[in-house]
């Protein structure tokens, strides 16, 4: 019951770590190498989700979409860890609870 429960408050965390993997792959390449910043916005984001959750990830990227703009000096901009991580990323970039022994 409690796998359920960690599977179902990561499901919109997980949601747009879909989305932005998709979008990473059929409309990001359309633009080209126009982020000031690095990792490229669409990467941030993924990380922002990633490790800072869905609320959070939100809007770490966007204000991090609002920085990005043509007067911005831009740099290296990396996503901040949070303080207690009770999961794991998979091999596909998807967030996943850690197995607890009882």
């Amino acid at each position: 019951m409690r796998r359920a429960a960690y599977e179902l408050w990561f499901l919109p965390r997980n949601l747009m770590i879909g989305f932005m993997h998709l979008y990473r792959r059929f409309i990001s390449p359309l633009y080209g190498q126009v982020c000031r910043y690095y990792p490229s916005c669409s990467r941030y984001a993924v990380e922002a989700y990633q490790l800072r959750g869905f609320l959070v990830g939100s809007l770490m990227t966007t204000w991090r979409l609002l920085r990005c703009n043509p007067f911005s000096p831009g740099g290296v901009d990396d996503v901040s860890p949070g303080r207690r991580q009770n999961f794991f990323i998979n091999q596909r970039g998807f967030v996943r609870p850690i197995e607890r022994k009882a």
